[in-house]
């Protein structure tokens, strides 16, 4: 079985991105999909419209997570959406909103998940750092395919022909004197 391998390590910070995609889609489904309960549960009516094209957003978003090779752009625009939705979130406050305990228990969630978008696509970016000058090490390395050990006496078994002669042309030196 021929299976291609990602040039680039997957990380911790890998796996959490592929997870943010994963709950991107999901959250997105369920925006699409029940706006009216969402947005009656955290005293949002009339938003209905805006939370389904926040949930386009996120389903885009997080499929563009799990499909890319690299998702740090796409993680950086779940931070830039997640921006947007505390501000609309914030909007729920102002005036007298019954379900303001609701609201704030969602602005707490958004909060959280900004905060783990923010660690992911910071370490994703210190993933692709690389180390500064004159911090490689090399002490263990011989440059030989199987290293020194299975280098070492490796033509002891090479058996020269006994009629092996180097072709005149290929001798530099004749009777102890350089060639002409």
């Amino acid at each position: 079985m021929n299976r291609t391998v990602n040039p680039r390590s997957r990380s911790a910070h890998d796996a959490l991105a592929r997870g943010l995609g994963w709950f991107s889609i999901g959250l997105g489904l369920a925006e699409i999909l029940a706006p009216r309960a969402l947005c009656r549960g955290l005293g949002l009516e009339g938003r209905e419209a805006l939370v389904q094209a926040y949930g386009a957003r996120e389903v885009a978003t997080g499929a563009a997570i799990l499909m890319s090779h690299d998702p740090t752009p796409w993680i950086w625009g779940r931070v830039a959406g997640d921006a947007v939705d505390l501000a609309t979130l914030a909007t729920g406050f102002e005036g007298d909103n019954p379900r303001a305990g609701t609201l704030a228990l969602a602005t707490a969630a958004v909060a959280g998940v900004t905060l783990a978008d923010i660690v992911c696509v910071q370490g994703l970016t210190a993933d692709k750092r690389l180390p500064p000058p004159g911090t490689y090490e090399y002490h263990n390395r011989s440059g030989l395919p199987g290293g020194l050990a299975a280098a070492h006496g490796a033509a002891r078994d090479f058996a020269v022909p006994r009629d092996f002669r180097i072709p005149e042309a290929l001798r530099p030196w004749r009777d102890g004197r350089p060639a002409a």
